[in-house]
C-alpha cells in the first residue's frame, strides 16, 4: 500500500526530492515549507521553489513560523501521514514531530554520513577539494544529522565543478534514492545502520566573510574557495581598495617567477589574468565582478586598465 508522505522542504534542492515523490506510486498529502521572505532590493516577498511546486499541484502547503506543538500539531495530525520526509527545509524540528507520523521522519542528506554534518556539507565538500561526496537517507532524531542511515549513494566532484553544480547533481541522485528507500519501507522495514561517532566531521554554515582570498594559500585552495562559494556568498578580494568577486577560475601553469601573493602576473587578452598564489603557484581569473557593478569575464574587465602586471590583489 502506498505511503502517505508530507515532505519539509524550501529551496531548489528539495524541488526533485517532491517531483520525483509525485511521479512515485506514493501519495503527497502535504508540503511544510518556510514563510514567503522579502528578497532584493525592493523586499519584495518571494515564494519558494517548493512552494511553488506544490501550489501549481494543488497540494495543501502550510508555512508556519514557528513549530509549536499546540499550533501545528491539530494541523499534521489532520493530514495522517505514514512519514515525513525533510530535504533542505531550513529549521530545527520539536522533538514532539519526530514521532508524529507513523513511520517518524527520514532526512535526505548532501554528505556521506557521518562526514559533513551541518548546514552546508555541500559547500565544504567542494571547498575542501573532495574527490567524492554523496547522498544520504537518515532517520531523523534530536542531535542534528546524528541519525541511522536507511541508504547512502556516491557521487564523485569534478575539479571544476561549483557548489551549484554538485548541489543540482546531488537533489536529483538524493530524490531517487529517496523513493527506493520508501518503496523498501513500503514492502518492510529497511535496515538502519548506525553512524560511526569517530569519523564525525561538520559543516557548518557558510558565512560572507569566509570569502576573502588569502593569496598566500596554493593556487589549488584558492580555486576549490571560489568555486565552492558559487553562487553563493562568492570570494572576494580587494585591489587599491575597490572589491572585487570572484566567479570562476582555474589553475595555471605560468611560472610565478618568484611574485608576491596576490600579484598579477600577467594580464593580457592573448594571456588572460594570472596571478600569484602560496608557494609559487599561479591561479588564472576567467570571470570577476567590480563590486556594484556586472559580471565580466576577466579579458573584458583588463579593459578598466586597473588590472594590470605588478598590481597586488589583496590590500583592502
Amino acid at each position: 500500500m502506498a505511503l502517505r508522505v508530507v515532505l519539509f522542504g524550501t529551496p531548489g534542492f528539495a524541488v526533485p526530492t517532491l517531483e520525483r515523490l509525485l511521479a512515485s506510486s506514493h501519495a503527497v498529502v502535504g508540503v511544510v515549507t518556510q514563510p514567503d521572505r522579502p528578497r532584493g532590493r525592493g523586499q519584495q516577498l518571494t515564494v519558494g521553489p517548493v512552494k511553488s511546486l506544490a501550489v501549481s499541484h494543488r497540494l495543501p502547503a502550510f508555512q508556519p513560523e514557528k513549530l509549536g506543538r499546540d499550533l501545528f500539531e491539530p494541523t499534521l495530525a489532520s493530514l495522517a501521514a505514514d512519514i515525513g520526509v525533510v530535504a533542505a527545509y531550513g529549521k530545527i524540528l520539536p522533538d514532539w514531530l519526530l514521532e508524529t507520523p507513523r513511520l517518524g521522519l527520514i532526512n535526505v542528506h548532501a554528505s556521506l554520513l557521518p562526514s559533513y554534518r551541518g548546514a552546508s556539507p555541500v559547500h565544504r565538500a567542494v571547498i575542501n577539494g573532495d574527490a567524492e561526496t554523496g547522498v544520504t537517507i537518515m532517520r531523523v532524531v534530536k542531535a542534528l544529522d546524528a541519525g541511522p542511515v536507511l541508504a547512502a549513494v556516491r557521487v564523485p566532484i569534478a575539479g571544476d565543478e561549483t557548489t551549484m553544480a554538485v548541489e543540482s547533481r546531488l537533489a536529483i541522485q538524493g530524490a531517487e534514492l529517496l523513493v527506493e528507500t520508501l518503496d523498501a519501507l513500503e514492502r518492510g522495514s529497511v535496515p538502519e545502520t548506525p553512524q560511526d561517532e569517530s569519523r564525525v566531521t561538520c559543516a557548518p554554515k557558510i558565512t560572507k566573510i569566509e570569502g576573502r582570498i588569502d593569496w598566500s594559500l596554493p593556487a589549488s585552495r584558492i580555486h576549490n574557495l571560489i568555486r565552492g562559494l558559487w553562487p553563493w556568498p562568492h570570494a572576494f578580494t580587494y585591489l587599491s581598495g575597490r572589491r572585487h568577486i570572484l566567479h570562476r577560475s582555474r589553475l595555471s601553469s605560468r611560472p610565478a617567477h618568484g611574485a608576491d601573493p596576490g600579484t598579477i602576473v600577467a594580464a593580457s587578452a592573448n594571456d588572460g589574468l594570472h596571478v600569484a598564489a602560496g608557494g609559487g603557484t599561479m591561479v588564472e581569473l576567467l570571470d570577476i565582478q567590480l563590486e556594484g557593478k556586472r559580471v565580466m569575464s576577466a579579458r573584458d574587465a583588463m579593459a578598466s586598465r586597473h588590472l594590470v602586471p605588478g598590481a597586488r590583489f589583496g590590500a583592502s
